[in-house]
């Protein structure tokens, strides 16, 4: 609910006000510099590089819309650029995705490949509960009105991520 409300009082500042500012939503943000263990794309590299089971606390089943943090930053800057040079964009709601849905047990798979231990058996837990089970965004709109597209896709944002938490969890 705080989130729609957000929206709307965005858009009415853009329109009374005549602000630039628009709203933005982006799918699962994953990339270096998430310390928060709890989240399946850090907590799943965590483990793999300290050659322990991954633990997925939900059954795996819950689809999702993972997008690499660098792709969300192109994507709020190349946002900007076009609304300075396009006013009338301004108070638009723009999605940013890869409009790829991933279930949390193929993500974790996917990052386990990525860290290069697919010897890893994954400790599935089942125990969340109260989760949307399919939940992802349409960038076409930002695609037809920005000329906006991801520069990564899911194996190298994993690639660039699983490189960051290396180099951090070596020092």
């Amino acid at each position: 609910m705080s989130k729609s409300c957000a929206d709307l009082i965005t858009q009415t500042y853009a329109h009374t006000y005549s602000l630039p500012v628009c709203v933005t939503r982006l799918g699962n943000l994953y990339g270096g510099g998430d310390l928060n263990w709890n989240r399946l794309v850090p907590g799943t590299i965590r483990s793999a590089l300290q050659g322990q089971r991954p633990v997925l606390r939900s059954d795996g089943s819950f689809v999702r819309d993972y997008f690499y943090v660098e792709d969300g930053a192109l994507a709020y800057m190349h946002l900007a650029e076009r609304m300075a040079s396009h006013p009338e964009l301004c108070g638009e709601a723009f999605n940013f995705s890869n409009e790829i849905q991933i279930s949390a047990l193929d993500m974790a798979l996917r990052v386990l490949k990525a860290a290069g231990r697919e010897d890893l058996e994954l400790d599935i837990q089942g125990t969340v509960t109260n989760e949307i089970p399919h939940q992802y965004l349409d960038a076409s709109k930002a695609k037809r009105l920005l000329g906006w597209t991801p520069t990564f896709d899911l194996s190298e944002g994993l690639k660039r991520t699983v490189a960051w938490y290396k180099a951090f969890l070596a020092s």
